[in-house]
């Protein structure tokens, strides 16, 4: 009992920042103020007016949503690879994989950039888009891999013991029963890549300013309360996101 009681402080000591500027987003002040004297929805309504958030935020969207499918184009399979795979060399593939989430993002961040700079790559969306699929890339890995691991081989034998070819058993039987895994994985790297702040700094472009990249900007010259409002919605964002990736785990009502 006690050591639960310890677990539901640190969490609630853990999530109370967030709640704070949920908080503040609903104020009725032109500053950051807490507790708030009034609710209102100006803090919203100055977010739609002012210019730049709604293209930024935009952006974000269409370079998250381009990456997570990336991710998975590329994920699934090496996550397949990987678990039903029997070759040389297969764990230091998986390390080398799974790489970009123990190097520091600045590192990647760095060479990324050093690297289309030598391409010659001068596409800010293209750029955009890359980079986020090479950082979201090993957490579908790990999704994707999580998901195969509770796929029972034997139903894969069977199906190729009754005739079916190995693509057949991989489209009629792997991918069907992998498909939350694989739901689950591009909703993760969709939320990663939105999320994303040190590689767009180094890798965007002029005229590519991502959503995050515009609120770390915005924060080195003002502490607008907009950015309260914004705050909020990616919390929603963040929250709708890993309810729905709960939900379509396949044990999740058990």
């Amino acid at each position: 009992m006690a050591v639960n009681g310890v677990a539901v402080a640190f969490l609630g000591f853990l999530v109370l920042p967030s709640l704070i500027v949920v908080v503040i987003s609903f104020g009725d002040s032109n500053q950051i103020v807490f507790p708030p004297k009034g609710f209102s929805f100006n803090l919203f309504r100055r977010l739609l007016a002012e210019e730049g958030w709604i293209s930024s935020a935009w952006l974000s969207f269409r370079v998250a949503l381009a990456a997570s499918a990336l991710a998975l184009v590329l994920g699934v399979p090496a996550a397949y690879a990987l678990s039903r795979g029997r070759f040389p060399g297969r764990r230091w593939l998986a390390l080398f994989l799974l790489s970009p989430i123990m190097v520091p993002h600045v590192v990647i961040a760095l060479a990324l950039y050093v690297y289309f700079v030598e391409l010659g790559l001068s596409n800010g969306m293209l750029r955009l888009v890359l980079a986020h699929g090479v950082a979201t890339v090993p957490f579908v890995i790990v999704t994707a891999n999580a998901g195969l691991r509770q796929i029972d081989p034997s139903l894969e034998r069977v199906a190729r013991v009754m005739g079916a070819g190995r693509f057949t058993v991989l489209r009629k039987v792997t991918l069907p029963l992998l498909k939350p895994a694989m739901v689950a994985g591009g909703l993760f790297a969709f939320l990663i890549s939105f999320d994303e702040v040190v590689i767009s700094l180094f890798v965007a472009r002029a005229g590519y300013t991502t959503l995050p990249v515009k609120m770390f900007s915005s924060i080195q010259f003002e502490v607008s309360p907009v950015l309260a409002a914004i705050s909020t919605m990616l919390t929603a964002l963040s929250v709708a996101v890993c309810i729905l990736a709960a939900r379509l785990q396949p044990n999740a009502s058990t």
